[in-house]
């Protein structure tokens, strides 16, 4: 585990304690029994909107919306969500990944429920989930998904953390970084989507090649996500020319005036 993983995990758990102080898991169960009934607030189905764009034919793009990292800095700045997730609709994303992480990412919960509220994508709730209570969470400020890193759970961790998204109705993205790792993915979750991580968690180079080498060894019935690191025509003929038709794609758009239009002239252009 890296360096500014550890720190990060270090963080989360403090965070789980203040937020667990703040509102016990029986308050936030019951509040988010009383949304129940909201036809807006269901679950909008990740995989399912997915699986719509390869039938159709298309790429299936999870679009992030993202401020800034630790190792970039802020990415964009003035930071609209609801705008951008609007845009990244008008784009032809399939969904949506909403970074939450306040203190390494400058996230947060509001930044998710105004993206999802704009527009009619699916969404992921982008954080370090260690915890149940963190899952409630998610459902209940709107997430559709959530993000599991292979490289900070325990295989006990894994399976508890999938299953309570199961049990809300989400579905869960399981990330990935190496073949180790994906071969707990594929032991340990019963989720169709596997992340395959471009970006090293310890030295932050960005390889292609991780995604090739990792689809060689994914199983049917099996979605390979490939993240981080796709920026051009180039970069995306060789991923889809491997088989690749799913992608995460968060800085090259963010950089952009119009993410929404920068994701059009990568995948859809005229």
């Amino acid at each position: 585990m890296s360096d500014i993983l550890q720190r990060i995990l270090e963080v989360k758990h403090r965070e789980i304690a203040a937020a667990r102080r703040h509102t016990s898991e029986a308050v936030l169960q019951q509040q988010l029994a009383a949304l129940a009934a909201d036809a807006v607030h269901r679950p909008r189905g990740f995989v399912s909107a997915i699986q719509a764009k390869h039938r159709a034919g298309w790429s299936a793009v999870i679009s992030e919306v993202k401020r800034a990292s630790p190792s970039k800095g802020v990415i964009r700045d003035p930071y609209a969500p609801a705008e951008i997730a609007v845009d990244y609709e008008r784009g032809g994303a399939a969904c949506l990944s909403v970074l939450t992480d306040i203190e390494f990412f400058q996230g947060d919960p509001e930044h998710l429920r105004a993206a999802r509220t704009a527009c009619s994508l699916p969404v992921l709730r982008k954080d370090f989930m260690l915890d149940p209570y963190q899952v409630l969470q998610a459902r209940y400020w709107g997430a559709d998904c959530i993000l599991l890193i292979v490289a900070a759970l325990s295989e006990t961790q894994l399976q508890e953390l999938e299953a309570a998204a199961f049990a809300l109705g989400m579905d869960v993205l399981v990330e990935v970084h190496d073949l180790s790792e994906l071969e707990r993915a594929l032991g340990h979750c019963k989720s169709a989507l596997i992340g395959v991580n471009n970006r090293n968690l310890r030295t932050f180079e960005t390889r292609l090649e991780t995604s090739l080498e990792l689809a060689r060894e994914m199983p049917p019935g099996r979605l390979l996500v490939s993240e981080s690191g796709i920026h051009t025509p180039v970069d995306l003929a060789r991923l889809t020319e491997a088989g690749i038709q799913t992608f995460l794609i968060g800085e090259a758009f963010m950089r952009a005036p119009s993410p929404g239009a920068a994701l059009k002239a990568l995948f859809f252009p005229s």
